[in-house]
Formats: structure tokens, C-alpha cells, sequence
């Protein structure tokens, strides 16, 4: 197995264990989610499978360099690494499907101080990773856009929770934050 597979297969295989282990529980307020889980699950499946199959008929490089490949590998690795920082900051609130944990706080320290949704952001990086490692256009736009469309439209619905939720606290956390790119967005 070659380091670009071998890089994929850690970045999905965290996927699916996060996934697998870390729904809401029964004592959970549920039902806010909305099937953006899924509707993200299917647009990533999607969006990758053709990313992937255009890369292999289609040559349109984003750089003649090589580079660019081994550049998408560490930006993938990057963003694995501050979803899982996120997360382990978020504790035991951090669920994959949208809900509002018994006693749920607002954390607004770590990574959260600077970003509302850093997990989204490590994980769109991942994406952005991905893409590039494909070094072809066309691959990096069809891997990207879609998914950041759906992270957009879920983080529409986990920032309505949210407030409603938290109420003047969370919309004060609102202004002072950016949503997924520090001093930026």
C-alpha cells in the first residue's frame, strides 16, 4: 500500500469510527438533525467516487509539479488532526448527528474561541486535501464544492439549534466568532 492510500484509508477509517461511536444517546434531545447526516454521508460518497473517477480519465493539473499531490496529503492529515482536536475539546457534547446533550454547554475555549464549527473546518481541509492530492481541477471542485455545500447547510441547522438553545449566548458567541476560517468566515 502506498502512502496516498495508506493516508486515505486513516482519514476514512476515522470517519467511520467517529461515526459509528459518537451519536446522540437515548437521553438525548433528538430529532434536530434532519437527515443532514445522511445527506452528508451521501453527498461525500458521491462527490469523492466521481472526483476520483474524473482524475483517472480526465488530465487537467492543477500543477505539472507533484508537489501540489504531497501538499493535499498533508492538508489532509492537518485536517484530520484539528477535527479530532475539536472534538476532544467538545467532550462529551460532540455528537456526529445534530442534538443537544443533557446539561449541553456552550464551549467557547480551545479552538472554539476562534472558530464555531473547527471540526467542519478540519474536515473540509481534509477534503481540500483530498482534491489537490488528485491534482486535476475538475476532481478538486467536484470533491469540494458539494461537500462544503452540505457542511454549510447543516451548520445552518446546528447554529439554529444552537440558538434556540442558548438564546442571546449563543448568538453573542455568534458575533464575536467566525464560522469556519479565523478573521475570515
Amino acid at each position: 500500500m502506498n502512502l496516498f492510500n495508506s493516508i486515505y484509508l486513516l482519514w476514512i477509517s476515522s470517519e467511520i469510527i467517529l461515526n459509528h461511536f459518537l451519536h446522540s444517546s437515548k437521553s438525548d434531545k433528538k430529532s434536530f438533525d434532519k437527515n443532514t447526516l445522511l445527506l452528508l454521508w451521501i453527498t461525500i460518497l458521491i462527490s469523492v467516487t466521481i472526483g476520483v473517477f474524473v482524475s483517472k480519465i480526465i488530465t487537467f493539473p492543477i500543477f505539472t509539479n507533484i508537489r501540489i499531490e504531497f501538499i493535499g496529503l498533508v492538508e489532509i492529515i492537518l485536517g484530520i488532526l484539528i477535527r479530532l482536536v475539536a472534538i476532544k475539546q467538545l467532550g462529551r457534547f460532540f455528537t456526529v448527528d445534530v442534538t443537544i446533550r443533557e446539561n449541553h454547554q456552550l464551549l467557547q475555549t480551545g479552538l472554539y474561541k476562534f472558530l464555531r464549527h473547527p471540526s467542519y473546518t478540519g474536515s473540509l481541509l481534509s477534503f481540500l486535501g483530498f482534491g489537490l492530492s488528485l491534482n486535476n481541477w475538475i476532481s478538486l471542485l467536484l470533491v469540494f464544492l458539494p461537500t462544503l455545500f452540505a457542511m454549510v447547510h447543516r451548520m445552518n441547522i446546528e447554529e439554529k439549534v444552537l440558538t434556540e438553545q442558548f438564546g442571546k449566548q449563543y448568538l453573542d458567541y455568534i458575533a464575536k466568532t467566525k464560522r469556519l476560517i479565523p478573521f475570515i468566515y
